[in-house]
Parts: structure tokens; C-alpha cells; sequence
């Protein structure tokens, strides 16, 4: 049989081409760098040889493997053993499993392949479009570098050096990654957009002339402020890819960094720190709060923090980042309740109503509609107007930009006939939520009523959120109290909404606005 395809220690699953391969783990391979998803059956996107020492089949003195490519699948667990803390992962499209192979003399003999290294792999590709960059790595980072006392002259240029690193194994193009950086100090400094350079080249000498600036090192003040101010759209941010904040922090911040994470995190920035030299047992009395790095992170899983003892011989530290920065499903924070929700209104539109009133219903919608960021991979909205009848005015793939959809709700013309909330709760379950059912985004819906229903609500509505729709009512004037309850999902008081008169439902836009955001959230956890 062929000798073992020697890896690195980072050479990942999906790396390998074949169904089963035997591979050659090199020796003392850095522990707590590994990721690994799963045990025993493991994501693809987990290292190899990590993979092998955490099921036991190898030591940290490497050694031969059997790798066999399976399906993918849900829930791989995390599970501490031999030193390795692997992750969980949701769901990957592809596992693999780790055995020892058949014939140990193979490990004197391993034959190092091309194909075993996923960078000269993909080599030849990439310079044929240089200026697109590596299409397989979307992401618009800000290098957060730390500019203060603490880390010092010399030590700021070898953090230059670093992250001028790790820029160029991105891959930036015009089609890849974006990169700018911002200098955190006294006070932070925007030093580049992701809109000024799309070549590595151009990126590698912006970074060596960023002058040091000295100061505390207030990175709580510097990653609000990046997370607020520089990923707007007329900075060069790009709609639908992942936006992400890499903050470097050498000892420890001087100020509050939690609010700050806080504040990404609603933003929909993923927040990774690279934590050098980290506080030793004497200097953790000066450390405002110990689990600052857990705080500000994006998820607080292991995968967004990580650490290099010091600021020299990082070059071995570069690969695993810029894998991690890559892993575009990884990027938990990129969902927020803005841009993954659609919100389906279902409007009455009974004779009770009258026209004057019926304008401020739509007036309503659009008010909560007008907060979330709608677009073809964003969130959506539709609308169905009901009497004893129901009415489509817009399904949730009709329209893909906010102004479109504000004027179709402009545009909606009321009907005017009897009350049947029930039967109009069914047909927008099947019809306006049915194809959306195995979208990404999570499913609401609002039902805005000023009566008594002719027909049973509790059923269709139970039946709606057995389906993954979280429903809240919204009653005027006449609507009883016990068909909004009935209606609403749990826990019911604040899903119900309920006003005397059609002004007070302006009153409600932000409650509204801020209970799909909490559900959104509390779906997250």
C-alpha cells in the first residue's frame, strides 16, 4: 500500500480529497492551538491530527492515521479528553472518523504530497485573479492593534508585523477579504478603511508606516467605536458578509471592555481577541475584570479568543487565525435580529375599521418594518389583509428593499367586510410562511385586529407556532382580550398588545420592535 500523505498540524478534513487516506501527524503539535468539533465522529473542519490525539489514537508524538470521510450531521458535542477541549458545532456538511492504520512501519516513510498543504493546493488558482483575492475567504476585518504604553515601541512594530502576516495569508482582493485598521490608544484612530486598499500589497505598507501613539490602553472605548463607526456602507463594509473586529491586546484593557462587546454584538460584528502576554499572578490585582476576554468576544466557545505567549516567533501562529477568520459559518454574530427575521402582517381589514383608521394601521406596519435591514439575504416582510376573505398584498420574496416594501404597504387598499382572524391566521401559515419554512431567518407574525372574531383563534394560532411562528397580537377598540391572549405566543403578556384607540398604536413600534429582538436572541442561546 502507499506510504501516509504527511500534514501539518492544522491540515483539516475537508483538506484531504480522498474517501479514506492514511496521513502522517507530525510530533508536538501545539495542544491548545487544535480546534476539533465532535468526538469520535468528527466536522471536517476539525485538524486532523487533533482530531486523532483527542479519540486517543495517537500521542502527541504523531504518528500514522486512517482518516474516513462520513456524512455530515448535527450537534457534534464538545468533549474535554488527552489535553484537547473540543467544541461544539451545530451542524457541518461533512464528519470524518480517526483510526490507526494497518501497518505502523508506514510512519518511517512518509511521503510529503502537495495536496496534503490546502494552501499550495489552491496556489495555481489564485494567481490567475490575483485582484479578486481568495473568494473563499469573505469577510471585512478591522485589525484592532493595540497602540498603548503597555505594549511599547518595539513590541507595536512586531505586532505590525504580525498582522501584516496574517493580512496577506487572507488573500485580500477585490472579491475576498477587505481589511482596515484602527489604533487603539488615549483615544482610538481610525487609520485605514476597508474601502482604501483591496491589494495585499497596498495593505502591507499602510501597516508599516502606522506611527505608535502611545497612551492607556482603552480598547473597551476603541472596539465601541470601531464596532459603531467603521463598518458603514459609504466606509466600503459590503452588504451580507460577515463583518468582524480582531482586537489585539497586549497584558490587559485600562478601561471597561464588556459594554463595548455588548455593543458589536447588536451591530452584528464578531469580536475575536488575540490576547498576548497574558497578566501573570502579581499583576491580576491590577486588572479591572478578570473574564474581560469572555465579556467582549462574540460567543464565549473557545473559538473567537486566542493567545500567543509572546510577540515573538508568531509566524506559527498566523495560519490557525486566518483559518479562523475564514470560517464564514462560524461567524455566529453576523445574524442579528435586524437582518434574520421575517415578519409576516396580518391585517384586519373588517368594516369596524373605517379608512381614516386603516391608514394608520399601515402607517404602523411601516413603522416597524422601516427598523429592520430588508434584502434578498436579509430579513423580509409580507402582508394579507383579511375580512371574512384573506387578501396576498405581498409574500415574502415579492420584494427585496426596504423602499419596495414600504411602498407596497403604502399602496395596500383596504377591503372593508366581516372579521374571521382564524381562517386568515391558517392561510398565511400555509400560504405566506410555508415556503419560508426551511429558510434561515426565524418566522413572526403580527395580527392586528379591532374585533371580535367570527371564527375559533386558538387552534389556527397553536398550529402557526407549532410550525416555528412566534406570534404577537395587536388589539384596538373592540378586540377582546381573551382572543389576543389566545392568539399570542408564550409567554403571553408581552406578546399581547392592546390599545383603546388607532393613535395609541404608534406608542408601540419600539415594544414591538424590541420583543422580536429578544425572541431572536432567546432562539439564539
Amino acid at each position: 500500500s502507499l506510504a501516509p500523505t504527511a500534514v501539518t498540524c492544522f491540515t483539516r478534513g475537508l483538506d484531504l480529497r480522498k474517501e479514506t487516506e492514511d496521513v502522517l501527524c507530525p510530533a508536538n503539535c501545539p495542544l491548545w492551538q487544535f480546534y476539533v468539533f465532535g468526538d469520535g465522529v468528527y466536522a471536517s473542519l476539525s485538524s486532523i491530527c487533533g482530531a486523532a490525539i483527542h479519540s486517543g489514537v495517537i500521542t502527541n508524538a504523531g504518528g500514522a492515521v486512517r482518516i474516513q470521510t462520513l456524512p455530515g450531521q448535527e450537534n457534534y458535542p464538545a468533549v474535554n479528553a488527552n489535553g484537547i477541549q473540543s467544541q461544539v458545532l451545530t451542524r457541518w456538511a461533512s464528519s470524518f472518523s480517526v483510526t490507526r492504520t494497518k501497518n505502523t512501519a508506514l510512519e518511517a516513510v512518509g511521503r510529503s504530497v502537495s495536496t496534503a498543504r490546502p494552501s499550495t493546493g489552491k496556489r495555481p488558482k489564485k494567481t490567475l485573479d490575483k485582484k479578486a483575492g481568495n473568494k473563499d475567504c469573505k469577510a471585512d476585518i478591522a485589525f484592532l492593534i493595540d497602540g498603548s504604553y503597555n505594549i511599547g515601541q518595539r513590541r507595536f512594530n512586531l505586532q505590525k508585523n504580525f498582522v501584516g502576516k496574517v493580512a496577506v495569508m487572507l488573500g485580500i482582493g477585490t472579491e475576498g477579504p477587505h481589511v482596515g485598521v484602527v489604533q487603539a490608544s488615549e483615544h482610538p484612530k481610525i487609520e485605514f478603511y476597508l474601502k482604501n486598499f483591496t491589494a495585499a500589497k497596498e495593505v502591507l505598507f499602510a501597516i508599516k508606516e502606522l506611527g505608535f501613539r502611545g497612551g492607556n490602553s482603552n480598547t473597551g472605548k476603541a472596539l465601541k467605536h470601531t464596532a459603531q463607526k467603521f463598518f458603514s456602507l459609504e466606509n466600503g463594509a459590503r452588504k451580507g458578509i460577515p463583518k468582524i473586529i480582531v482586537v489585539f491586546l497586549d497584558g490587559w484593557p485600562s478601561d471597561d471592555i464588556e459594554e463595548a462587546g455588548i455593543v458589536a454584538r447588536e451591530f452584528g460584528v464578531n469580536v475575536f481577541i488575540v490576547s498576548v502576554a497574558k497578566p501573570t499572578t502579581e499583576e491580576l490585582g491590577m486588572v479591572q475584570d478578570i473574564g474581560f476576554v469572555d465579556k467582549a468576544v462574540c460567543r464565549n466557545n473557545g473559538f473567537f479568543s486566542y493567545q500567543m505567549p509572546t510577540w515573538f516567533g508568531t509566524t506559527k501562529y498566523v495560519k490557525p487565525l486566518v483559518q479562523k477568520l475564514c470560517s464564514h459559518e462560524q461567524m455566529l454574530c453576523s445574524k442579528t435580529c435586524y437582518n434574520s427575521v421575517n415578519i409576516g402582517f396580518l391585517i384586519d381589514g373588517s368594516s369596524s375599521v373605517g379608512d381614516s383608521n386603516f391608514r394608520l394601521v399601515l402607517e404602523f406596519i411601516s413603522n416597524v418594518a422601516k427598523a429592520f435591514e430588508i434584502s434578498d439575504i436579509g430579513s423580509k416582510i409580507a402582508a394579507v389583509q383579511f375580512t371574512y376573505d384573506q387578501r396576498t398584498e405581498f409574500s415574502f420574496t415579492d420584494y427585496t428593499t426596504k423602499e419596495k416594501v414600504l411602498s407596497a404597504i403604502r399602496n395596500i387598499r383596504y377591503m372593508s367586510g366581516g372579521t374571521a382572524t382564524g381562517d386568515a391566521i391558517s392561510f398565511t401559515t400555509r400560504n405566506v410562511f410555508g415556503p419560508m419554512k426551511d429558510g434561515p431567518n426565524k418566522n413572526f407574525l403580527i395580527v392586528l385586529t379591532d374585533g371580535q372574531s367570527y371564527d375559533d383563534v386558538r387552534g389556527p394560532a397553536a398550529a402557526a407556532q407549532k410550525a416555528g411562528i412566534t406570534i404577537f397580537s395587536v388589539g384596538v377598540a373592540w378586540a377582546p382580550l381573551d382572543d389576543l391572549k389566545d392568539m399570542a405566543s408564550e409567554p403571553r403578556e408581552s406578546h399581547t398588545f392592546f390599545t383603546r384607540e388607532f393613535t395609541g398604536l404608534e406608542q408601540m413600534v419600539p415594544d414591538i420592535i424590541r420583543g422580536i429582538c429578544k425572541d431572536f436572541l432567546d432562539s439564539k442561546q
